[in-house]
């Protein structure tokens, strides 16, 4: 079934809360802005970060198998895995309840999402991407004596980081589209994906995290949306990003974008693969246009009043 206002919606996780209680609240309004998109005659599909979520699964089991030789260490795959689930949770929850109050009957679903890996790819020399919470720079020092490597992000403090390798294809498109064909709200690609390579034997999960953004745009591109919409923390990129002369960019050609990226105004981790993802988006894409701006302002964005628009 062809629609003709397909989106992808990336949501960061650190829009979703950092505690299940905070999230449980976070989602109400997450759910106000998809719900608001549908009823404008969008068809959203959805993506979500995962970074504060799987690092605290990932230390609370750490802690709990240090503490009782019972409990086995949980391999990072899982973790991400876990995350998808309750993010996923608690999202159907919200969405459901939202539609019902504006008489809007479909199905939410959650697909625990795979996306395959090359176990070549240079990011697992380079880990890059942030995952949890922010700590000082002396924190930071005593975490790194556990073999965790850490990166200062974009002026907030240090937060540990993992590899993140780009995204090759998504393993349960076929079910994604399945239910795309019957009118279901699909949410996944959660936390990116859980990062797998493909062997002999199966699929098997690495320790990484797959960039959220880079996974949204492969699914974008891989459904037919018309619309990759990024939300982050700010209603429009901007260069010189918390300099004096910081300037705000409304709209940005594919070659102004990867000139901006050459001249480092975007913090690696952090805005720059949100522009990559667009970019790869609209490159395979001549007819779609991709967007980042925040969660408050996403339906003005998309009606053309704010956000940075990134075009072929």
């Amino acid at each position: 079934m062809a629609l003709a206002k397909r989106i992808v919606l990336a949501l960061g996780g650190n829009a979703l809360g950092s505690t299940p209680e905070s999230q449980r609240e976070s989602v109400k309004e997450t759910a106000k802005t998809i719900v608001g998109l549908m009823q404008d005659g969008y068809d959203v599909t959805i993506g979500h970060g995962n970074g504060p979520q799987v690092w605290m699964i990932h230390q609370a089991m750490d802690i709990a198998s240090a503490q009782e030789e019972s409990i086995p260490p949980m391999p990072f795959p899982e973790c991400g895995a876990m995350s998808q689930g309750y993010i996923g949770y608690h999202l159907q929850q919200a969405i459901r309840q939202e539609m019902r109050r504006h008489g809007i009957h479909r199905e939410v679903v959650s697909l625990i999402t795979q996306v395959v890996v090359d176990p070549q790819d240079p990011a697992f020399a380079r880990p890059s991407k942030p995952i949890g919470r922010f700590y000082s720079r002396q924190e930071a020092l005593r975490q790194q004596e556990r073999g965790f490597a850490f990166m200062e992000d974009a002026g907030r403090g240090y937060r540990r980081v993992v590899p993140s390798p780009q995204p090759q294809r998504i393993v349960e498109l076929p079910a994604v589209q399945h239910l795309l064909e019957h009118g279901d709200v699909v949410i996944t690609v959660g936390g990116g994906g859980i990062p797998v390579v493909e062997t002999p034997q199966g699929y098997q999960g690495v320790a990484a995290v797959v960039d959220k953004d880079q996974s949204s745009a492969c699914l974008a591109q891989a459904i037919g949306a018309q619309f990759l919409v990024i939300l982050t923390a700010v209603d429009r990129v901007c260069i010189h990003y918390r300099q004096p002369n910081q300037q705000e960019i409304p709209r940005m050609t594919a070659a102004a974008a990867q000139e901006y990226i050459a001249q480092g105004h975007f913090a690696p981790g952090s805005m720059l693969p949100k522009v990559e993802a667009c970019l790869s988006f609209v490159k395979a894409n001549p007819q779609g246009k991709a967007v980042i701006t925040s969660l408050g302002k996403a339906k003005q964005a998309l009606s053309g009043e704010t956000g940075t628009w990134i075009l072929p």
